[in-house]
């Protein structure tokens, strides 16, 4: 479905982190009590076909409509990704594509990093209001402010004083995005700013959409070592919920696991610190093409 009153949300996800996608879109699931009809667009990372099926039979189509676009697909012609020096996965960027494979009858749509989890009817912050602004988001509750994010933001005109958001999530104004050339200015950014873009598409954003962003309540974004008995929405920012090595708030993590029991990953057992590494050096190994083609 793509009809104008639906929410429209967008993720970006593989095979590791399915396990969280099931949790948050279950999280949404159960918690959307308003009329509106959920289009989720799932940038798959090359999702198997197996889970695939076990994510769809995870959610209820009654309530949300899922859509996959392979990665690859989602970059525009003219386009590639960045090459930055972290061990986060490529599928970070896949964020900045969104208004590009969206259909064009699409205005707005709200994107999330699926290491969240919802317990707030999402329409709620489908309808936050960002006036003139290019994207809405929450400001980061450890880098506050734009000199603890960027480094360099006197060489690059900034106001440190400014706040600093998280990109984990963006309410974004998909024509305004596109008019501004926002895609395009953060792959330079971050080509031309790799040593201090250590977050790096979250540098590069917060660089580009300068003063042009709103800000929504912090409760749409409220980290997971916080101790909110009711956040609207918790991001497990650093270590999963299900990483045996889990040290934030508990209750989260039961959160987590009572959402992902009512899903095809129910009675999962947590995954070890030496898988996580693992996942983490994949990540590098990922990335060695782009040195390749930079270099040519």
């Amino acid at each position: 479905m793509t009809e104008g009153n639906n929410i429209t949300l967008v993720v970006a996800c593989d095979n590791h982190y399915l396990i969280m996608l099931a949790a948050l879109l279950k999280s949404i699931e159960i918690n959307h009590v308003s009329s509106e009809h959920i289009d989720v667009w799932i940038i798959d990372d090359d999702v198997t076909k197996n889970n695939k099926i076990k994510l769809e039979r995870s959610i209820s189509d009654r309530f949300i409509t899922i859509n996959w676009i392979n990665s690859r697909n989602a970059i525009p012609e003219g386009m590639s990704l960045p090459l930055d020096k972290n061990t986060y996965p490529l599928n970070i960027f896949m964020r900045l594509f969104i208004p590009y494979f969206l259909p064009n009858n699409i205005k707005k749509a709200l994107y999330l990093d699926v290491d969240m989890l919802v317990l707030t009817d999402i329409s709620e912050l489908w309808n936050v209001d960002i006036g003139d602004n290019i994207a809405g988001a929450v400001t980061d509750s450890i880098c506050k402010t734009v000199n603890i994010g960027i480094k360099n933001y006197k060489e690059l005109g900034l106001d440190g004083s400014e706040n600093y958001f998280n990109s984990g999530l963006l309410l974004m104004d998909l024509r305004k995005w596109i008019q501004s050339d926002v895609t395009p200015k953060v792959i330079h950014c971050v080509n031309e700013n790799r040593d201090f873009a250590t977050f790096s598409d979250q540098y590069g954003l917060n660089t580009v959409l300068h003063k042009k962003w709103k800000q929504i309540d912090a409760l749409w974004n409220y980290y997971s070592n916080g101790d909110h008995p009711k956040p609207n929405l918790i991001h497990f920012f650093h270590r999963k919920p299900f990483y045996s090595t889990y040290n934030y708030n508990k209750d989260y993590q039961k959160l987590f696991y009572q959402y992902l029991n009512q899903t095809e990953w129910r009675n999962t057992k947590p995954v070890s610190e030496f898988k996580r590494y693992l996942v983490k050096i994949g990540n590098i190994v990922e990335k060695i093409p782009l040195l390749f083609r930079k270099q040519a």
